[in-house]
């Protein structure tokens, strides 16, 4: 009797930690939230009990006549889908533009960067400095720039359109609409869907 109670207990503690649900959602394991070394860069865990369970990566259900290894960001519902194939997609929470920072159309990523760089526009210096706040011009790759781990850079057939997919250390801000337009994921995410997504993967945004 008590070996049996001890089988039922790992079984339970092995779907506790695979995330498991009823539905058709796939959750991903919370340790694919866990701390990691990158490149010499110590990226923290997230408290991913504190994140919505809706805005964890995870595989789903997603119907579209889009290809495999199309990405489709869905602004209004805070997500971002990379087509599996097959009726399944896999789905990451997002923060994306404020009012009047949002963006909308059809693009494909151009380049690819892990730790990149990044350059403050100039108007968003001029905005912030309205403001009282003074913002560097230029970071390098690292924990506290902007872009995080990685990022996805969106160009369409006039050029580069200013956009990027990229990480964030602010995983809080998953589900809200607080970037300067970008889209962010958290550093975790990103990671995962760079190494999905290939240079000129179609990315759709509405």
């Amino acid at each position: 009797m008590r070996a049996k109670s001890v089988l039922i207990g790992v079984l339970a503690g092995m779907l506790a930690l695979s995330g498991c649900t009823a539905g058709g959602a796939l959750p991903t394991s919370s340790l694919a939230y866990g701390g990691l070394t990158d490149a010499g860069f110590r990226i923290p865990p997230v408290p991913i009990y504190k994140v919505d369970q809706r805005l964890r990566r995870q595989t789903v259900a997603y119907a579209t006549d889009e290809a495999p290894g199309t990405i489709i960001v869905d602004t209004g519902a805070k997500f971002l889908y990379y087509v599996l194939g097959d009726g399944q997609a896999m789905r990451y929470g997002i923060g994306v533009g404020k009012a009047g920072f949002e963006w909308h159309g059809t693009a494909h990523v151009a380049r690819k960067r892990e730790w990149p760089d990044w350059s403050a526009p100039s108007q968003m210096i001029v905005r912030e400095r309205n403001r009282g706040h003074i913002i560097p011009a230029h970071m390098e790759g690292g924990l506290m720039n902007p872009l995080g781990a990685r990022a996805l850079y969106l160009f369409n057939e006039k050029g580069d359109t200013g956009y990027r997919l990229h990480g964030s250390p602010e995983w809080w801000s998953i589900g809200k609409a607080v970037s300067a337009g970008c889209i962010r994921l958290m550093n975790q995410d990103i990671i995962d869907l760079y190494d999905r997504a290939e240079i000129g993967t179609k990315v759709i945004v509405i």
